[in-house]
């Protein structure tokens, strides 16, 4: 049986570029990455989590900020000015969130983070771990490192908040 994904929908969602006083991006290495499900690669990314039903896409964006890694000293500084979307690779859609999704529609918020590294907890162990890994990134890696079907968000999300962000 052949299923029409594009009835499907987007499953809001917030995404949040932590920065440090550097400028310096916070990404986490996906800890399902060793398992291919994207494709070949390492891939990483920023913090991001869907937004429970009557969530307000800010309050949304500190609580996945927390459940992923642990940050709680940071304020937003910054918001996308749209809601940007992407689509699931065709052979996810039937695995990813029950299926009842074509990808996500996405919220960006930039945050700058204002505590020290040790704050930062990508295995506690009343939250799924999300990354197994994580570091702080210059504006200009990302785009090598994100999984693919991401990068055209990733792209929009740069040309609109990037320059708050180390280059060089």
């Amino acid at each position: 049986m052949v299923c029409d994904f594009s009835q499907l929908v987007y499953r809001p969602c917030v995404g949040i570029m932590v920065l440090n006083r550097d400028g310096l991006i916070w990404i986490g290495r996906r800890s399902d990455a060793k398992n291919k499900i994207e494709g070949d690669g390492t891939w990483w990314q920023m913090p991001q989590g869907g937004i429970d039903k009557g969530e307000d896409p800010r309050a949304a964006a500190f609580r996945e900020l927390y459940e992923e890694t642990h940050i709680r000293s940071a304020e937003i500084i910054a918001e996308h000015s749209q809601w940007l979307n992407y689509d699931l690779p065709p052979e996810l859609i039937g695995d990813k969130w029950g299926g009842k999704y074509r990808g996500q529609t996405q919220k960006w918020f930039v945050m700058r983070f204002h505590g020290e590294d040790s704050e930062v907890d990508i295995s506690p162990p009343d939250q799924e771990i999300e990354f197994d890994q994580w570091r702080w990134a210059r504006r200009s890696e990302l785009m090598d490192l994100i999984v693919p079907f991401k990068r055209e968000v990733y792209r929009e999300v740069l040309a609109e908040l990037g320059p708050l962000a180390a280059d060089a």
